[in-house]
């Protein structure tokens, strides 16, 4: 048996950061949407553990996946052998949440391909402050590091995306903000341009209405229709998509 997952992107729609923990994270507030755009992860039961890659460059040491799994089997007190394939399309270092929605992607398809009964929320947030979103998706205010969710009634929506081809490090833009702090729609925005200048240019290249998701690099724009997402991308250099909003898988 192979199971086959999606593993959706996300947006933050607004992000506030509150202020710097004695942790060393940051308190934040941000509401999440997930959208349809998605890596796609293919598991199944194995004698060993083998993990793929097809689609975007990303590097396997370190995975998120390999990381869930690890993380999976300790909690079960058991080994979980499986082959796993992982087709990227949601670019790395967007601010899409792509590594943490793979991760919350990986928990799922093992405890359902080896019917475990275990809960996978204190899994998901040891792994990342996104990841438990992510194992259910849909509309969401999140508070804390991003793990105190609250969910919100569904809100359909387009929307046109674009990406400027670099990655950008989450920790290094959170470090950033305690320099330059932040204002706007998204808190993390100067912070960003800070550690990556290329990405003011990018931002200038864009028509009026976008905005960063996350701790960038990528920005989207909502619009009324998919006719309209479309025509924003007109004209933009690099990768661009677009895609809609969706509601609660789990």
């Amino acid at each position: 048996m192979t199971l086959a997952l999606p593993a959706r992107a996300k947006l933050n729609l607004d992000l506030s950061v509150v202020s710097k923990r004695a942790d060393g994270f940051h308190e934040l507030r941000t509401t999440f949407q997930a959208i349809d755009l998605h890596d796609l992860l293919l598991v199944s039961p194995a004698n060993e553990t083998s993990l793929t890659i097809s689609g975007l460059s990303v590097g396997k040491n370190d995975n998120s996946v390999s990381k869930a799994h690890q993380a999976l089997e300790h909690a079960a007190r058991r080994k979980l052998p499986a082959d796993i394939h992982l087709h990227k399309r949601i670019p790395p270092g967007s601010g899409m949440g792509g590594a943490s929605s793979d991760a919350a992607a990986a928990l799922r398809a093992l405890k359902a391909v080896y019917g475990l009964d275990v809960d996978l929320r204190p899994i998901a947030n040891n792994l990342g402050a996104d990841v438990t979103f992510f194992l259910h998706g849909g509309h969401a205010r999140a508070e804390g590091r991003g793990e105190q969710l609250t969910k919100l009634a569904a809100d359909p929506a387009w929307f046109a995306v674009a990406w400027p081809g670099f990655e950008l490090s989450t920790a290094a833009v959170y470090e950033a903000w305690d320099e330059v702090k932040g204002e706007g729609p998204n808190h993390l925005r100067r912070a960003a341009e800070h550690v990556e200048p290329r990405l003011t240019d990018f931002a200038k290249r864009l028509n009026g209405g976008w905005q960063m998701t996350g701790s960038g690099s990528a920005f989207f724009k909502r619009c009324a229709n998919e006719e309209e997402a479309r025509s924003a991308t007109k004209g933009l250099d690099g990768w661009t998509t677009v895609t809609s909003s969706i509601e609660p898988w789990a």
